[in-house]
């Protein structure tokens, strides 16, 4: 039954069943009957159909919960084995928003240190789809937002505080400043990210309160575009600080805090709430929560 199950999670995630069955690696019509069996077997219509997917029926979304469950259980058991037999070996997905993506490094490197034999893919999305993605099995961890917009159900393990600067050359306006506030950073062009992504959704917010009326000259959901253009000396954005250190600054970049107010939220890794965890997303959370010791550590001077 737990490859029908597994049928059942790629129909929630395509809502097609042609592309699911792809995703299964089976045709259409063994991907249908499968479906079939499964409503069979539990007596009940799980799916609403025609000649296409319409959606699934109460007993459908009931059955789904279900099935995330069992066969997350069931992946969990095949890699503790796995674990057992040969050492944490394995393929890890991580989705994270566009301001993580830089640090994902800090958790892949140190733990592929230790386990050599674990391979990673690290996709970019939005926080909704972070945790989309969780909730259907598609991803195993996801960096995001924790303390912003509601996580649901999701297990979250802090792992620092996102703090913003206006970056923009020193010879662009408000760029000979020390400070400047979210009422004088409304006041001039931005390239910032699209509005679909929190990051963007948390800026909106802090310029419209401070009296601006947003309408930036450049938008994109890759952090890349945008400081790729702010490093031409021609174009400001509002960017995390530590991304922004990452990124690297240039002679005529400048990175400045933006205050009044000083806003700031906390970034962290996202699990689902399965106990227990597989052994790869367990070494996963170790490895996050050592990371955010040692990101919480003061720098000697």
């Amino acid at each position: 039954m737990i490859d029908k199950l597994e049928y059942l999670l790629a129909l929630a995630r395509e809502r097609n069943f042609g592309r699911a069955a792809e995703q299964c690696g089976v045709t259409q019509p063994t991907f249908s009957a499968g479906i079939k069996q499964l409503e069979d077997t539990l007596g009940v219509m799980l799916v609403q159909r025609t000649s296409r997917f319409l959606g699934f029926t109460s007993e459908g979304e009931r059955v789904l919960e279900w099935a995330r469950g069992i066969v997350a259980d069931a992946r969990a058991m095949r890699q503790e084995v796995q674990a057992l037999k040969k050492g944490l070996s394995g393929h890890l997905k991580i989705a994270a928003i566009p301001t993580a993506l830089a640090m994902v490094s800090a958790l892949t490197t140190p733990y592929r240190a230790k386990h050599p034999d674990v391979k990673f893919t690290i996709l970019s999305r939005t926080s909704i789809e972070v945790l989309s993605m969780l909730e259907n099995l598609e991803v195993d961890a996801g960096l995001t937002y924790i303390d912003n917009e509601p996580l649901g159900r999701m297990r979250a393990v802090p792992l620092y505080r996102e703090q913003y600067r206006l970056l923009t050359s020193a010879g662009s306006p408000l760029g000979d400043h020390d400070r400047v506030t979210w009422s004088e950073v409304a006041k001039i062009p931005l390239c910032l990210l699209t509005p679909d992504m929190q990051n963007r959704r948390i800026i909106d917010q802090l310029l419209n309160a401070a009296g601006g009326s947003l309408e930036p000259t450049l938008e994109s959901n890759s952090m890349i575009v945008l400081f790729s253009h702010v490093r031409t000396g021609r174009w400001a954005s509002v960017m995390p600080e530590k991304l922004a250190e990452t990124l690297g600054l240039t002679e005529r970049l400048r990175s400045i805090p933006i205050v009044e107010p000083e806003a700031v939220h906390q970034i962290g890794l996202v699990v689902p709430p399965r106990e227990p965890m597989t052994s790869l997303v367990s070494a996963l959370v170790t490895q996050a929560k050592a990371v955010a010791r040692q990101m919480a550590k003061p720098i000697s001077s």
